[in-house]
Formats: structure tokens, C-alpha cells, sequence
């Protein structure tokens, strides 16, 4: 399924997380592998991380500072304190919804984890595309991009997926890119 995500006034947004919803999507979904959250020249990398439920991430610090790593959200509260290097334990995202990132040490640093029950899923690339490969079938189409305000929930639609489909193109009210 092609996908195009666009702001609010049509421009293409890039790092836009798409993901389809069912029954048998939370059947088919497994926790991801290798998953690496970095931090270096005091930013996270990525920006926008997209994870299965019960995926492990890793957070190298790659800095020659230490963070403090940590989120508050109710998909996932955790605190990693002052570290250097590659902390011991990575940490589980046992809960579907959205983490924001932060270091208590550097507050411009932000980041933010996805979290969902589904292995149809992606992030949009700088001209707002994705390609989601997924059976065919009837799902909830979710979106949700960092520029729609704190706290809101991923917009959502009705869709069939299936031979033919023409692309289909989200238009994200709230949204800048």
C-alpha cells in the first residue's frame, strides 16, 4: 500500500508513523530485534523510532558527556541515570501509545518512541512517503506525527487494503512540517 502524509496545508511530511490496526495485525506482531536508540552531539537518533510491543531498545550514548535518559509517558515511564557508553539492560516497550524521550541533563535533547500492536507499519520518508507491505484485508489506518499536539492521540480512518488501490494521501490537521 502506497501511502503520502501531507501537514495541514499540503506539504509532504517526513517522519510521519502510518501503521494498520486488526485483529489479526496484533495476532502477526512480534517485538523487533537490535533496536538502537543513540545519543550523539547531544541529540537522539533517530528522532522517530517505530516499535512493535514488547520490542527492546538500546540507548548507546556515543557523547563524551554523560545523559540521563528517561520518559514519563504512560506507554512507558523509565529513568536511566548519569551513564556513559552502552547502559547494561536495554529497555522492554511492553505497551502500545507513544513514549517521549528526554535527557534531564540537556533539555533540548527529544526523541520519541512508537509503540504499536502491529507489524504494518512505518515512517515516512522527507517527501511523506511510505510503502507498508500488508495482506489484504479491512484495518484501521493510524497516523501520527511529533507536530500534532503533545498528547494527542494518532489520527485514524477506515481502510480496506487490496489489489488496485490508487495511493492514498493523509492530510494531518494540527500538523506542520
Amino acid at each position: 500500500m502506497q501511502v503520502q502524509v501531507q501537514d495541514k496545508n499540503g506539504k509532504p511530511l517526513p517522519n510521519a508513523v502510518v501503521f494498520l490496526e486488526s485483529a489479526d495485525a496484533k495476532s502477526a506482531s512480534k517485538p523487533l530485534k537490535g533496536v538502537e536508540v543513540v545519543q550523539a552531539a547531544k541529540q537522539f537518533s533517530p528522532a522517530v523510532t517505530v516499535v512493535t510491543t514488547g520490542t527492546s531498545i538500546l540507548f548507546p550514548n556515543n557523547d563524551t558527556v554523560r545523559h540521563h535518559v528517561y520518559s514519563f509517558s504512560p506507554a512507558k515511564t523509565f529513568d536511566l541515570k548519569l551513564y556513559a557508553g552502552v547502559p547494561a539492560n536495554p529497555v522492554v516497550f511492553d505497551k502500545s501509545g507513544i513514549a517521549v524521550l528526554g535527557c534531564n541533563i540537556h533539555d533540548n535533547m527529544v526523541a520519541w518512541v512508537v509503540v504499536v500492536d502491529t507489524p504494518y507499519f512505518g515512517k515516512t520518508d522527507a517527501q511523506g512517503h511510505l510503502t507498508i507491505d500488508a495482506p489484504a484485508g479491512s484495518y484501521k489506518l493510524r497516523t501520527w506525527h511529533a507536530s500534532l499536539p503533545t498528547g494527542a492521540a494518532a489520527a485514524e480512518q477506515a481502510q480496506t487494503v487490496g489489489g488496485g488501490n490508487a495511493p492514498v494521501v493523509i492530510k494531518l490537521a494540527g500538523s506542520a512540517a
